[in-house]
């Protein structure tokens, strides 16, 4: 559903009923909670009909070299690597009852390929063996990682991979990317964190969580209304849009000791509303919304405030822009035909051309990474439900249809992936699930409303 909040005599007409219901305002506060207490319990699968994986990979236990790393630790660097695999649905860790060979991993030297048994790791019905050494390096682990293809008795990726000590599911997270690139040409999505907005401690905050649900932790703490989270594309901060001062206005926060947290764009359009900003490809500028004589229109600026630059001008309202992967184009949702529709236009504003002509309420496009197609939520018998539209407005197909809402869609980086948020349970949540619509997954499960979530940039 549309959730912008625009001043004006026109915006009225679309937001009165976010602002009262999906957004659900909260008057007064609760004292907010300790960042441990704010851990999710693991989250709940919920496999769609038609699932499967194109592939299946043997995950060994890690030998220990030097220092020793604890028996249980190895283990438990297994147990995350699996499970970072389990996630990208696209590599599926293999039974270990199905094992034909032993599971200790052998020396990562390639050239001892042979002590691979790969004749029994292919009566196994694995397509790939995962091994390796890990060692201390004073705060650091180190893992020397070896891939396997079964098939040609092969190595199909050698490296060393090194994380946090204390962190070893950021280390298992980095070595199931690493092998489900080895398999499929595109990297894992595991060790990616995906951003929202929740009310669970009475107010409207940032979070912040990996992208499986895990160390879900809040990002601010103001105490009031926090709204549209996006990651630069660097993967270094969030910006979202902050109502401290009452008019809604441009905060960041971030992981970057060189970029300071709080309000941002302060001297940019003075006295003007400041709602969405999308960051363009090279993180360089921000296509956003604003109200400007009672509409809302969107404009180019520059990240640090410069050059601002109105790309609509029109007596309806123009919100949600989006960016093409190549920078060229920004897809948006205007009401200029009636009702809100879908409608693309050059990065410059010029050769805009309506997108949607199905469905009577389409909002929240967003573009995949690979540019092929754009996901948006439609209105459906009162519900939103989230569908699929390719570029040239040929292909339009829904992915998810439900007896309750689904908003809000969002992109992993290998474009596999959607996050989104619905209201299947009772109450707004996060869920993932394969951009097909198989595989959902719910990954926030406690009270109040988890909405708009916006996927992250693979670590860099």
């Amino acid at each position: 559903m549309i959730s912008h909040f625009l001043s004006g005599t026109r915006s009225a007409r679309w937001c009165a009923v976010a602002l009262a219901s999906v957004l659900g305002l909260s008057a007064n506060s609760a004292v907010a909670k300790d960042i441990d207490a704010e851990r999710a319990p693991l989250p709940t699968l919920e496999v769609a009909p038609g699932g499967g994986s194109s592939f299946r990979a043997a995950v060994l236990r890690f030998r220990t070299v030097g220092e020793s790393v604890g028996d249980q630790r190895v283990e438990d660097l297994r147990d995350e690597i699996e499970r970072g695999l389990t996630f990208s649905s696209e590599v599926l860790p293999l039974d270990h009852a199905a094992y034909l060979a032993p599971e200790e991993s052998p020396a990562v030297d390639s050239e001892q390929a042979g002590a691979i048994d790969c004749d029994s790791w292919k009566q196994s019905g694995a397509d790939a063996v995962v091994l390796g050494e890990v060692r201390r390096e004073g705060s650091l682990l180190r893992a020397d990682l070896r891939i396997v293809d079964v098939a040609r008795c092969a190595d199909l990726k050698t490296g060393k991979v090194t994380g946090d000590r204390d962190k070893l599911s950021t280390l298992g997270r980095t070595i199931a990317d690493e092998t489900v690139e080895a398999l499929t040409g595109l990297r894992g999505v595991a060790s990616t964190e995906i951003a929202f907005i929740s009310d669970r401690t009475g107010h409207r905050e940032l979070y912040v969580m990996s992208a499986d649900g895990r160390d879900q932790r809040p990002a601010t703490g103001s105490r009031t209304l926090k709204m549209f989270p996006e990651w630069t594309p660097d993967g270094k901060a969030v910006l979202y849009t902050n109502y401290d001062g009452g008019q809604p206005a441009f905060s960041i926060t971030s992981r970057d000791p060189e970029i300071t947290p709080g309000p941002i764009l302060r001297s940019l359009m003075p006295g003007l509303p400041k709602y969405r900003g999308r960051f363009d490809p090279s993180g360089k500028e921000l296509a956003m919304v604003s109200s400007v004589e009672g509409a809302a229109e969107i404009f180019r600026v520059k990240r640090k405030g410069s050059e601002p630059r109105r790309l609509t001008n029109h007596p309806a309202i123009d919100i949600s822009p989006s960016w093409s992967p190549d920078g060229r184009q920004i897809v948006f949702c205007s009401d200029r035909s009636g009702a809100p529709q879908l409608y693309i236009m050059d990065r410059d504003g010029g050769n805009i051309r309506r997108l949607t002509y199905t469905g009577s309420y389409n909002s929240a496009p967003v573009w995949s990474p690979d540019g092929r197609w754009i996901a948006y939520e439609t209105r459906v018998r009162g519900q939103f439900d989230l569908w699929l539209i390719d570029p040239s407005g040929q292909i339009n197909f829904p992915i998810v249809q439900h007896a309750r809402s689904d908003e809000a869609p969002s992109w992993s980086p290998d474009g596999r992936k959607i996050a989104f948020s619905s209201s299947r349970r009772g109450r707004y949540d996060i869920y993932v699930m394969d951009w097909n619509g198989e595989n959902l997954q719910r990954l926030t499960a406690r009270s109040g409303k988890n909405i708009q979530p916006d996927w992250g940039p693979q670590p860099r």
